[in-house]
């Protein structure tokens, strides 16, 4: 069995180098397709209708709700290019794999932006042609029929215990240079040349003989001074330093899980299959 999927890209170059991927992926080329402006059934005003599909009759096996066939085919006209694939079931995880890494457009996210710049999907004429288009949006494909289905996620929480640095506290260490005054006391030590006269009356000696001879003396007084000079010495140290120890913290904590349960109704004919959308959208 096959099943239909879908891409648009911002244009004909990226579907077909995502058409190139998928051949790379040994995906069947024949059953790829590109429609742009260029395709027959394009239509520049309007969406498709039950009457007029517009490039969508060359898509056999597409079951997409109205609302987002016309955005794809507003994205076409926007210029950008819509890719199709008829895939076989075991090998469409794969597709979309190849599809969503080739630049694929997120086809919620840019109707989004559009809604938001002006562009409104025609919701009232959606009344009037939903019904018309039932049977377009429900043929079948690949010998089955699609069939509608309602999913519950089984959702599971699982507990992570991590780790991040906090502030324990710290030690801040700041030198600074203080002043403090110190006395001493030193003797010193002035000369002083004094210079007199003394009265003397007695007889010039024989060893006198030279009383008459010039002479010059000199006499030099000096003194002390205080000399102050400084030395520095290393007289203590501060150490900063810090250690680190480890211990085991214990965690307990609860974790959810949606389970379900299922009643089922004796009157119902339950299958034991599990069926897949018909159409995947990427």
């Amino acid at each position: 069995m096959s099943t239909t999927i879908t891409a648009l890209f911002d244009s004909r170059s990226d579907a077909e180098a995502a058409k190139e991927r998928l051949k790379s992926a040994r995906v069947d080329a024949d059953h790829v397709h590109v429609h742009d402006k260029s395709s027959a059934g394009y239509k520049e005003t309007g969406y498709s209708t039950h009457e007029d599909r517009g490039f969508w009759d060359s898509i056999k096996n597409a079951f997409v709700p109205d609302e987002d066939r016309h955005t794809y085919e507003e994205g076409v006209r926007r210029g950008g290019a819509l890719l199709t694939a008829d895939v076989d079931d075991d090998r469409v995880d794969e597709a979309v794999r190849v599809l969503e890494e080739a630049n694929s457009i997120d086809i919620d996210d840019r109707s989004s932006q559009w809604r938001s710049s002006g562009w409104d999907y025609p919701g009232a004429a959606a009344g009037a042609t939903g019904a018309a288009l039932g049977s377009f949006d429900r043929r079948e494909t690949a010998g089955r029929t699609a069939e509608q289905e309602e999913v519950i996620p089984i959702v599971e929480e699982q507990l992570v215990v991590g780790k991040r640095d906090v502030s324990r506290g710290g030690v801040r260490v700041r030198s600074y240079v203080t002043e403090t005054p110190v006395h001493e006391q030193i003797r010193l030590r002035n000369e002083r040349v004094n210079v007199e006269r003394r009265s003397v009356d007695q007889p010039l000696s024989a060893a006198d003989t030279d009383a008459f001879r010039e002479r010059t003396i000199d006499m030099t007084a000096t003194g002390e001074e205080a000399v102050v000079g400084k030395t520095a010495r290393v007289v203590e140290e501060v150490v900063v330093s810090k250690t680190a120890e480890e211990h085991v913290k214990e965690v307990d904590d609860t974790v959810r899980r949606t389970d379900v349960e299922v009643d089922r109704d004796t009157d119902v004919e339950t299958r034991g299959s599990t069926f897949r959308d018909t159409d995947k959208r990427i």
